[in-house]
């Protein structure tokens, strides 16, 4: 089997070990005993001894599972020993750990470093075994001896760079080159050396801490690490300690929690500390490695410290004419703390001068402004004095034993002087006048006056207004207003005047006032009753009973409201009625007695003297209308006349537009009554186109044959209202043409054949009838229409047929005919 080198190795391992550490630290050439290598050659020496002790009973596995594989000398001793009972007397001989080998990092020699040796139970130290390696940096790190089996290693390694290599380990015939035994792995561990200082990998740390803390306060917890293996050694076990920062804080060597060790630390004073802590490996031994870091604390503020005035008095100025809000000036008090903790709020004192200031707390500044709280005069007060207050904002309760958290300092305000306008005596002025008031009187008076040093004269004026009357003037001295037109209240109740107060050394400088003058009213109108009162009283009523309540009115505008008086007239005494008043502005017409009669009287007239109560008194007397009427026995109204009924108490509306709806039918039915009855009377001759009547006319008389026309007009029989037309033609005709007089017809004759002709048809009321067939009308429905001269009535309108009569008996007839027309036509031209 292959085995590793023998206890000599193990032993030169240790002693090689302590070597590279006097050298890692000196020199290669430094004695073995020199004095900072003495502790880790002790340690050396302490691993080797008990070593020695656990070898007694530490036997390792082999490798595989060919425990044929170890010595054969050694197993024959193991069976012999067993065989003869002397398992417990022998001590056995044990196989080495063959399958792991060590190799110190960071080797600084120029050979090759040893690592081991391999061997196989075939060798015979013929040379006729090869030993070969493969595996992790075969060739380039390690290197076999192939005859020898030595294996070494080439370069300097580090563990923190790879702490183990795998290899695997195999013998073979020189000749043949089979295989001697299978292939064996085994582990080349890179044996630690303390070559690396702790570290602080988050470094440089920042921390803070309350200022004020007691001792002991955490502050923070620092950790630093080691490459080294911490299995092997100190080389990775820590200790931290303080190089720079005493005595303010301390470190714990173990943890590297960081306390406050110094009371009291105030942030005023100093702010930020610097604090250098230091962790060393090897437990803090000497030859040690150290390494550094920086911790940057800050105390942080707590409200330790009180504000400050940096002065006792402020000296302020402002103008008198500076409106309401303006700022004054700046006050500050120091606070040595920061953030909220020097948050100052300011406060005034309340006292003498304080009312008319006010303080503002600027919370970026710390600053107090001063603002002005009410309007300034020189003239009244030229300085003002108070005090201010300045206080935290937050307080630590902690810190209060040290003192009031507050200051004061006195303000003093100087008001500066400025030239201002006339200042009137009141803000506003009210009078009153009386609407009669004459032109040229004085309504009342302004004053104003200069309040500056030289106290200039003040002249005044009134502010005309183009869009309003000016019915007041003032005096520019005085300052007297009077009226210079009439007023009517009933137009303006008031007038508001406008005056303008001037200096005399500063024109430009000048002031204004409202006068409101109220015009009062004179008692000009007299009352009256409101309405025109028209009542009625039953014939039952009884004495006291009141049947009207009546009211006023007046013109005149009160100040207050009106205010009527009512009463009856005393220079007469009405036996019937009374009125009563009620204070109220109304009053009631009250009955006196009973048993009124309609019949003895229907209306009484009641005389109401209505009183108001101006200056100078007014009054008038009206009339109140009551008429007497039936009444039932609950005196709701039965009859009365018809004026009565229909004004005073009155029907309904319905019951009225009923009643002149039936007058208004009833007209409608006469007027269309007498239409019909006219559209008869016109129809009365000839009522049909076949009605042919026969007249006959008896008359003893002997015509004068066809020339005699003067013996009766035909146009009589033709029509019963030709008789009227007939004397209207003849007296037209008879006044257009009095000299033919001789030839046409006369109105006295035409009576004469009228009269003639009605007694002839008196006689003869039994038959025979004597008939007279006239043919005025001709029958219609004529295609040829009618060819008859009687009815050619419609001529040219320029044909003048007046000399038909200067043509003998035959035409004279005709000529009547057209003369007749004519004059029909002249009325309707002139209608």
């Amino acid at each position: 089997m292959l085995v590793v080198l023998c206890r000599r190795r193990f032993v030169e391992f240790f002693i090689l070990d302590s070597l590279l550490l006097c050298h890692h630290h000196k020199s290669h050439l430094c004695p073995l005993l020199h004095l900072k290598v003495v502790p880790m050659l002790m340690g050396n020496c302490l691993l080797l001894f008990l070593w020695c002790l656990i070898d007694k009973s530490f036997v390792s596995p082999l490798h595989s599972s060919s425990q044929s594989r170890m010595g054969k000398e050694q197993y024959r001793n193991m069976l012999a020993h067993r065989k003869h009972g002397m398992m417990g007397v022998h001590r056995v001989k044990r196989g080495w750990v063959w399958n792991q080998f060590f190799v110190l990092e960071e080797y600084m020699g120029s050979d090759p470093q040893y690592v081991g040796k391999l061997h196989s139970d075939l060798d015979k130290g013929n040379s006729m075994v090869k030993y070969t390696l493969s595996g992790e940096g075969v060739g380039s790190i390690f290197t076999i001896e192939p005859s020898t089996g030595d294996i070494h290693a080439l370069r300097s390694l580090d563990r923190e760079e790879k702490p183990y290599y795998t290899l695997r380990a195999q013998a073979v015939d020189v000749l043949t080159g089979r295989p001697l035994e299978p292939e064996s792995e085994f582990i080349i561990k890179v044996q630690d050396i303390n070559d690396n200082e702790p570290r602080f990998l988050e470094g440089p740390y920042s921390a803070s801490v309350p200022e004020m803390s007691p001792v002991g306060s955490y502050v923070t917890q620092i950790t630093a690490t080691d490459a080294d293996d911490p299995t092997y050694g100190n080389s990775a076990r820590i200790v931290y300690s303080i190089l720079h920062g005493q005595p303010y804080f301390s470190v714990d060597p173990k943890t590297g929690i960081i306390r406050v060790a110094l009371p009291n630390m105030d942030r005023e004073v100093k702010e930020m500390y610097q604090v250098v802590i230091q962790a060393k490996d090897m437990g803090g031994q000497l030859g040690g490695l150290a390494g550094t870091t920086t911790i940057n604390i800050t105390l942080r503020d707590v409200n330790d410290n009180p504000p400050r005035f940096s002065k006792s008095i402020f000296h302020l100025r402002i103008l008198e004419t500076s409106p309401v809000g303006s700022s004054v000036g700046r006050v500050k008090a120091h606070d040595l703390d920061s953030g909220k903790n020097a948050e100052v709020e300011y406060s005034i004192v309340p006292g003498d001068g304080g009312s008319m200031f006010d303080i503002y707390s600027n919370k970026n500044t710390h600053e107090g402004t001063v603002i002005l709280k009410k309007r300034l005069d020189y003239e009244t007060r030229k300085a003002y004095t108070f005090k201010v207050e300045a206080s935290n904002a937050v307080l630590d309760h902690r810190f209060l034993h040290l003192g009031p958290f507050k200051d004061t300092a006195t303000v003093k305000v100087n008001v500066l002087d400025v030239e201002e306008p006339p200042v009137f005596s009141r803000l506003s002025y009210s009078m009153e006048t009386y609407e009669d008031t004459p032109v040229g009187i004085i309504v009342g008076a302004v004053t104003a006056e200069d309040l500056d040093v030289g106290n200039s004269p003040v002249r005044y004026s009134v502010e005309w207004r183009k869009d309003s009357e000016n019915h007041f003037d003032i005096d520019p001295v005085e300052g007297t207003l009077s009226v210079i037109e009439a007023l009517d209240r009933e137009r303006h109740t008031e007038h508001n005047v406008t005056v303008v107060a001037t200096k005399v050394n500063n024109p430009l400088l000048s002031s204004k006032v409202t006068v409101t003058i109220k015009v009062l009213d004179v008692n000009e109108f007299p009352p009256e009753l409101a309405f025109v009162y028209e009542t009625f009283v039953c014939e039952n009523a009884k004495v006291g009973q009141v049947i009207q309540i009546i009211s006023a009115t007046d013109r005149d505008i009160p100040a207050v409201e009106h205010r009527f008086y009512f009463k009856s007239p005393s220079q007469t005494r009405n036996r019937n009625f009374t009125i009563r008043d009620y204070g109220n502005n109304t009053a009631g017409v009250v009955t006196r007695r009973g048993g009124f009669r309609r019949l003895e009287q229907s209306m009484y007239l009641v005389p109401v003297v209505v009183e108001d109560g101006g200056y100078p008194l007014q009054s008038s007397t009206g009339m109140v209308s009551v008429r007497v009427c039936t009444c039932n026995t609950d005196g709701s109204l039965l009859s009365c006349n018809a004026e009565a009924v229909i004004f005073p108490m009155g029907l309904s509306t319905g019951a009225l537009m009923a009643i002149m709806l039936c007058i208004v039918i009833l007209l409608v039915m006469a007027v269309l009554y007498m239409g019909l009855r006219k559209h008869k009377k016109k129809d009365t001759l000839m009522s049909s186109k076949e009605d042919i009547r026969d007249n006959v006319i008896h008359y003893d008389d002997e015509g004068g044959g066809e020339e005699d026309t003067q013996a009766f007009d035909i146009g009589t029989l033709r029509n019963p209202k030709g008789i009227k037309e007939t004397a209207q033609l003849q007296k037209i005709r008879s006044e257009d043409e009095p000299n033919r007089a001789s030839v046409c017809m006369s109105n006295e004759d035409s009576e004469d054949i009228r009269a003639y002709i009605h007694h002839c048809l008196l006689e003869n009321s039994s038959p025979p009838y004597d008939s007279l067939v006239t043919y005025a009308y001709e029958g219609e429905g004529s295609v040829a229409e009618s060819l008859s001269s009687i009815e050619s009535w419609v001529l040219e309108p320029k044909e003048d047929y007046r000399n038909l009569c200067d043509w003998g008996p035959r035409f004279k007839t005709l000529a009547g005919i057209f003369k007749e027309h004519e004059c029909k036509d002249m009325e309707k031209t002139e209608n």
